[in-house]
């Protein structure tokens, strides 16, 4: 068979067993070698994009990853299926403070800092394990089966990204949404780098709430102060309460002396002041509360910072000054309790903020920052969500997104490290000038003079990364790819970051694109173990991708994850669950080699040429199954209901095609009428690529090892167009024939199963089926119920009693009965079935004691609590159908 450069090397036949291995690695090196990935902009096609969202150049895949980048991926080999230009452009985050990190650990272990090699050997060192290092997680990707634009592969420090933020940065300063000001900011005193709201994680933690007096100035009574931080008090710059407080309505003055350091403070009153917490009156402490700092802007309060970068206490704190901030606190409560200021100490539960990166408790500061004024820039990314420019799914996320959006504050941008995006701004030392631009200016542009020095923070990762859907296709310049690919089709990734990045990008993209960045925001969940708990290193519990690609193959895992990948609902993932669909991949290959034996010498009968109506029944009905299965998946894919796309393969290859089509058609297969067999060789050939078709965008690699052994001149199946759908092969009447054959023979199966009767052991039956033209369908087609049934002799009746010593079983209106003389020893049967339900009964008891114990239920994690509800359910159920069984047996010996 000849074979161009471009048609994959193929043997005849198919090995026994699967061996994932192998195959992964050879159709990988092709797909890449062929350029299959590559993205067209061919004219007249219609466009998809992705961009993914980029791992941190450190990362390591974990399954969140594996989750995020296979959904993707369906899309993208789906859509490429479907003959559209697409683009699933790849990169990676150069994460500012984790890689710094794993590079500050590097040089800790030669016994040096970064401090001590300086600022530009220490980005060398970065940029030298980036090389060595950085990608990592591509290959893994790769390993994945990702099929991403490699050539198109961007960084977020490469060259023209770098230039991209320098832009948007100059532009945003120049048009005043950008400045510099003083403003708390949450402080990591371990990172020693500003964070984010939304980078710092709030932990419920038992404290103590302090009630300290503070003195009036005359020495005659106090105010009682409430604070879960007693070290901030020698930064207290006043005391408000609320206005409307009928407590504070008499005061004798209007001061107070701070307590240890002896400054008198005013008493402000301010509406911000919560009167239900402590006693209502407030510690202002405008250099380390956000709160406190805006009531002093509100009445020109001083702001005194008592703290350093490393959280130790500074000058301002006076004698307190060296200490931790913690070894602060205790002293503080030591000489306070001394003094007799101390009123009382309550136990606290509070949330206290913790740095996403190292945990370390993050400590509010007064610093010098660049901002972003972004509530400009929500308006119109809230109108995108809200006119469907941009849809949210699930929905229910909108909600969160608004909510986010309408509450927005300014975006600390600067990050006091070395390795990421040098903010773009010189002082000039002669003058005093500052200078925003978005290339290295060569003199001040007020004074002329050279003596210009950079800001030393860089930008937050984020920020880099909002630009990420149009700075990646070459903008600020007009390219091809802008056009063709922006605005991106779709974004999916975790709900975590939908105002992290998803509700920055479209804030970036309305500004800079004057559109939407995409048209779509698929958010999936979690991926949890099975029992629905997070999966943690601490709980042993963490799942590596990487081992179970290794064992299971890499098909197994993926189609694991779609087929877990409800909407709104966490993933459960467990071994168990990915080793029964490695079954399926089994399931899917054994197949193959069947129907490889007998359509060897022949071809696909053509789509356009199969008619329905010259087919026998078995053939109309699987026709009529494969097209209500290609539009399932078609609509579940464009609704991005992964799951049920699944769902709808699983039922159909497995239990379908498999299980009963070709089942039915080794009547044929194996027969004596040729044109009949010739017949069934090309609706089985056409079948199969129709099957693997639809398969490949979630499991690629078995479906591609499958299709290069097929005969015929073939290239790769992922240029093959996906199955649309065949209105003549809509067959109702078929869909009803068969549903009645297949659960008349279900009815014989579930009797032999439940009485006891030995597979191979001949039976003999009667069906009762009152509907004349339902009994028509069952005498036209007994001898196929008689082969897939197992049954000897048959009798189809219209109207009839149960025949004595039968075995019964209900379908719709019809009765199965089957004769049971012989065959089974009721007696020996019950007893079997006693012994079960007394060990189901018990195993029962005990589920149910749990379930009664109010204890269990007040302290057993909710997860814990559904599984054993789902146990109940299950023992419950089974314990009917035991019950069922021996109310059948019984009957028999009446």
């Amino acid at each position: 068979m000849k074979k161009s450069d471009e048609t994959k090397e193929s043997s005849s036949d198919l090995p026994k067993a699967y061996e994932f291995s192998a195959v992964e690695k050879k159709w990988y090196e092709y797909w890449e070698k062929h350029k299959k990935f590559h993205a067209t902009m061919d004219d007249g096609k219609p466009s998809f994009s992705i961009v993914i969202p980029p791992p941190n150049v450190t990362g390591v895949l974990h399954v969140g990853h594996a989750l995020n980048n296979t959904l993707q991926d369906v899309l993208v080999r789906y859509k490429r299926m479907q003959g559209y230009n697409v683009l699933w452009l790849p990169g990676t985050d150069h994460a500012g403070i984790a890689t710094q990190n794993v590079v500050e650990r590097q040089l800790a272990a030669e016994n040096i800092s970064r401090h001590d090699i300086g600022r530009k050997k220490f980005i060398e060192r970065v940029w030298q394990w980036k090389e060595e290092s950085g990608g990592q997680i591509i290959n893994q990707l790769k390993r994945l089966g990702c099929s991403c634009d490699w050539d198109r592969e961007r960084f977020t420090m490469d060259e023209g990204l770098s230039r991209a933020v320098r832009e948007v940065f100059a532009r945003l300063y120049h048009e005043g949404l950008i400045y510099k000001g003083d403003y708390i900011i949450n402080w990591c005193p371990r990172c020693h780098t500003a964070l984010a709201d939304l980078e710092v994680e709030h932990e419920p933690t038992d404290g103590k709430l302090y009630n300290i007096r503070y003195p009036f100035t005359t020495g005659d009574g106090y105010l009682v102060v409430a604070t879960t931080r007693p070290e901030t008090m020698l930064g207290d710059t006043a005391v408000a309460v609320h206005p409307s407080d009928e407590r504070y309505n008499n005061l004798p003055e209007k001061a107070v002396v701070l307590p240890l350091v002896n400054r008198t403070i005013p008493i402000v009153f301010d509406a911000h002041v919560e009167r239900e917490f402590g006693t209502g009156a407030l510690k202002v402490t405008p250099a380390h509360d956000l709160n406190d700092f805006e009531i002093s802007r509100r009445h020109d309060l001083p702001a005194l910072k008592i703290m350093d970068e490393s959280g130790t206490m500074n000058e301002a704190a006076g004698d307190y000054a060296g200490l931790d901030r913690f070894a602060c606190r205790k002293k503080v409560v030591e000489d306070l309790e001394k003094l007799g200021l101390l009123e009382k100490i309550e136990e606290y539960q509070h949330g206290v903020g913790h740095c996403y990166r190292c945990q370390t408790v993050v400590e509010p500061t007064l610093s010098k920052q660049w901002f972003v004024s972004v509530k400009p820039l929500a308006e119109k990314a809230i109108a995108a969500v809200k006119e469907g420019q941009t849809k949210i799914h699930p929905k229910t996320w909108e909600n969160t997104y608004f909510d986010w959006m309408y509450n927005i504050r300014d975006w600390c941008i600067s990050r006091q490290i070395w390795w990421g995006h040098q903010i773009p701004a010189w002082t000039c030392e002669d003058c005093g000038e500052l200078i925003v631009s978005n290339i290295d200016p060569e003199e001040c542009t007020k004074c002329a003079g050279s003596k210009l020095v950079q800001e030393t923070d860089v930008l937050d990762t984020w920020f880099s990364s909002a630009l990420w859907p149009f700075s990646t296709l070459g903008w600020p310049d007009n390219t091809k790819e802008l056009s063709v690919f922006y605005p991106t089709s779709v974004l999916i990734t975790s709900f975590d970051i939908l105002f992290f990045w998803v509700a920055r990008m479209m804030m970036m993209g309305l500004h800079f694109m004057e559109e939407i960045p995409f048209k779509d925001v698929y958010l999936h969940a979690l991926v949890r173990d099975a029992e629905g708990q997070k999966m943690s290193k601490s709980k042993g519990n963490v799942m590596d991708p990487l081992l179970v690609m290794d064992k299971y193959g890499t098909d197994a895992l993926r189609f694991t994850m779609i087929a877990f990948a409800a909407q709104g609902r966490d993933v459960r993932l467990s071994e168990d669950r990915i080793e029964g669909y490695r079954h399926f991949i089994n399931k899917i290959w054994n197949a193959a080699r069947f129907a490889l034996l007998h359509i060897r010498d022949s071809h696909p009968t053509p789509i356009e040429e199969i008619d329905p109506e010259t087919l026998s029944l078995p053939h109309q009905w699987i026709l009529s199954r494969t097209n209500h299965t290609i539009g399932e998946v078609h609509k579940a894919l464009n609704d991005y209901r992964f799951n049920d796309a699944a769902h709808s393969l699983y039922q159909f290859v497995w239990h379908e095609f498999c299980d009963w089509y070709l089942e039915w058609l080794k009547d044929i297969l194996f027969g004596d009428d040729e044109l009949a067999k010739t017949t069934g060789q090309g609706i089985l050939f056409a079948l199969l690529e129709i099957i693997l078709k639809l398969l490949h965008p979630i499991t690629p690699f078995v479906t591609e090892e499958i299709w290069s052994v097929l005969p015929g001149n073939r290239s790769s199946i992922m240029t093959e167009p996906f199955p649309e759908q065949v209105d003549s092969w809509n067959n109702p009447e078929a869909d009803a024939s068969a549903e009645l054959l297949m659960g008349v023979v279900t009815g014989f199966r579930n009797i032999r199963s439940e009485t006891g009767i030995h597979p191979s052991a001949r039976i003999d039956g009667v069906i009762i089926c009152p509907v004349k033209h339902k009994a028509e369908v069952l005498k036209n087609n007994s001898k196929a119920v008689r082969e897939r049934a197992r049954v000897g002799e048959l009798h189809i009746l219209q109207e009839g009693k149960q025949p004595q010593g039968a075995a019964s079983y209900i379908f719709n209106e019809i009765e199965i009965f089957v004769s049971l003389a012989g065959l089974v020893d009721v007696d020996q049967e019950l007893a079997k079935l006693e012994k079960e339900m007394d060990k189901v009964s018990l195993q029962l008891k005990k589920v149910e004691g749990k379930l009664g114990n109010s204890k269990f239920l007040d302290n057993a994690p909710e997860e814990v609590v559904a599984g054993e509800k789902e146990k109940q359910e299950t023992m419950s159920a089974k314990l009917a159908k035991i019950n069922e069984s021996m109310e059948r047996l019984k009957h028999l010996n009446d």
